[in-house]
């Protein structure tokens, strides 16, 4: 959505009446006003990336704040919620999916999407659009986070603005990537919705990466899980990341010897993480599940509180399909 001219500074509306409630001001009188998000307060599986302070300015987020699930990103303006409602009608859900429009090869990362709660959005967020379910979202979501798509990315982008016009003609992998044509065959069989063994790996992931604090409850009913967010924890994040960033390199057929290559073209990740922990980190673990994935016919899938189960899995070459 443009940006829209309804936008009101903190000062404003706290002179009008108005009390801060987490990131969103409410009126005795019932009207709210939302935060208007823009594309500097968001990155990889996360709504909660910067937050504006009183001189505004945007500062990252530390861990110790990301840990509470009540810690919202405070916004520079806010919009009527009236007004986002108006623009939404149609979309019919209580969350968003959108992407930064300024990017560069040259940057960390370069493709940037991720879920946002109902909000106001700035130019600088474009939204996407889907009829699909949240669970096929889900798969939508861990493709243009993956390095391998980044990867393309890099090779699309020649400079700064990241357009439809270029989201476009992405090789972003089409739902039934998910479903196997066993898989297929039996929903028909049985008269039932298809299931998906690889969203079956991918939804917890991705659900337990997004969902870190309350505002983002919708999504997670959509998903179908009813609990509370999950807690952030870096050194899981990573972990789980890693292992999508695995699954994706090999569902892009992406040999063991390019994945290494195409890791190593991300500079600035690497010597952040040989900073931080004395080596690319990153690139060891998505090597290390990347050659698990290969050898082993069955994928653990993590559940909330870290418990472990497993599931069939078809043999790797299918995934390539």
């Amino acid at each position: 959505m443009n940006e829209p001219q309804t936008q009101r500074a903190r000062a404003d509306l706290e002179a009008a009446g108005y009390q801060l409630q987490g990131n969103r001001f409410q009126h005795a009188d019932g009207e709210r006003y939302l935060p208007l998000y823009e594309a500097k307060m968001m990155h990889h599986f996360t709504h909660r990336w910067a937050t504006y302070e009183p001189d505004g300015k945007t500062r990252e987020l530390t861990d110790e704040e990301l840990k509470d699930p009540h810690r919202l990103p405070l916004p520079r303006y806010w919009v009527p919620e009236r007004e986002v409602e108006a623009r939404t009608r149609d979309w019919g859900r209580r969350w968003l999916l959108g992407f930064r429009n300024i990017a560069r090869s040259t940057d960390e990362r370069t493709a940037i999407f991720a879920v946002l709660p109902f909000c106001a959005v700035a130019h600088s967020a474009p939204l996407l659009i889907s009829g699909q379910a949240a669970n096929s979202i889900a798969g939508i979501l861990a493709n243009v986070a993956a390095f391998v798509f980044d990867y393309v990315v890099r090779q699309k982008l020649g400079g700064i603005n990241f357009t439809f016009h270029i989201v476009k003609q992405l090789p972003i992998l089409p739902p039934h990537t998910y479903v196997s044509e066993a898989s297929k065959q039996a929903s028909k069989q049985a008269s039932k919705q298809e299931t998906s063994v690889l969203l079956d790996f991918i939804r917890p992931r991705v659900l337990e990466l997004c969902y870190t604090a309350w505002d983002l409850r919708a999504f997670a009913r959509d998903m179908g899980y009813a609990g509370p967010p999950f807690r952030w924890d870096a050194a899981r994040r990573l972990q789980l990341r890693c292992e999508l960033d695995a699954l994706y390199f090999h569902l892009y057929g992406i040999g063991r010897a390019d994945v290494d290559y195409i890791m190593e073209t991300f500079p600035i990740v690497k010597r952040k993480e040989a900073a931080l922990y004395g080596e690319f980190r990153s690139k060891r673990m998505i090597l290390a599940r990347y050659d698990a994935l290969a050898a082993l016919p069955r994928l653990p899938v993590p559940a909330p509180n870290d418990a472990r189960d497993t599931i069939e899995v078809p043999d790797v070459s299918h995934w390539r399909q």
